[in-house]
C-alpha cells in the first residue's frame, strides 16, 4: 500500500493565507479598469486612457471612481468642460468625493468660472471632502489650497 502524500504547508509564515479573488470579480475588474487606463495615459494616449474608462463605464455607469477617473484624465487632456461633466456625475454618485471637487474645481477654474471654483475648493478645506481627498491624493490637498488662494486674489 503507498503512503498517502503528506499536506504540504499552504499558510505563510505570518499566518496570512493569499486570498483567490475570481477573475471576473467587479471590483478586480474595475481596477484593471482604472489601471490600464492610466498606464494608457503615462504615456501620453490619453484617448486610449479614454476609451478604456468609457468602455468600464458601459458596465458600471454610477461607478463614481470610474467617472472620477474619467473627469481626471479630461481635465489633463484639457477637456474641461466634459472634464466638468464628469466630475459632477461623479460627486451624483458620490456626495463630497474629494478627487472629483478637486478636479471640478480645477476644471471650472479654467473655464472662467472663478467664484464656483472657489464655492467647490472651500469646500475641500475642511470636512468630508477634504478628508476624502487626503485619503485618495494627499500630494493635492496643499496644490487645491494654493489654487483656493490664488483665485481668491484674482477676484479681489
Amino acid at each position: 500500500m503507498r503512503a498517502q502524500p503528506t499536506a504540504q504547508r499552504t499558510t505563510p509564515r505570518n499566518g496570512h493565507r493569499p486570498v483567490a479573488v475570481p477573475a471576473n470579480d467587479p471590483a478586480m475588474l474595475l481596477a484593471r479598469a482604472r489601471n490600464a487606463a492610466y498606464a494608457e495615459a503615462a504615456k501620453g494616449n490619453f484617448g486610449g486612457g479614454l476609451g478604456v474608462l468609457y468602455d468600464a463605464l458601459q458596465d458600471e455607469p454610477m461607478s463614481h471612481e470610474l467617472l472620477s477617473d474619467m473627469a481626471a484624465l479630461l481635465l489633463a487632456a484639457g477637456k474641461l468642460e466634459h472634464a466638468a461633466g464628469y466630475a459632477d456625475r461623479a460627486l451624483q454618485a458620490r456626495v463630497k468625493h474629494g478627487p472629483s471637487l478637486y478636479t471640478l474645481a480645477f476644471a471650472l477654474s479654467g473655464l472662467g468660472q472663478t467664484d464656483r471654483a472657489i464655492g467647490v475648493l472651500t469646500e475641500l478645506q475642511s470636512g468630508v471632502g477634504r478628508d476624502s481627498l487626503q485619503a485618495e491624493a494627499p500630494e493635492l490637498v496643499p496644490v487645491a489650497m494654493i489654487e483656493l488662494e490664488r483665485l481668491k486674489r484674482a477676484r479681489d
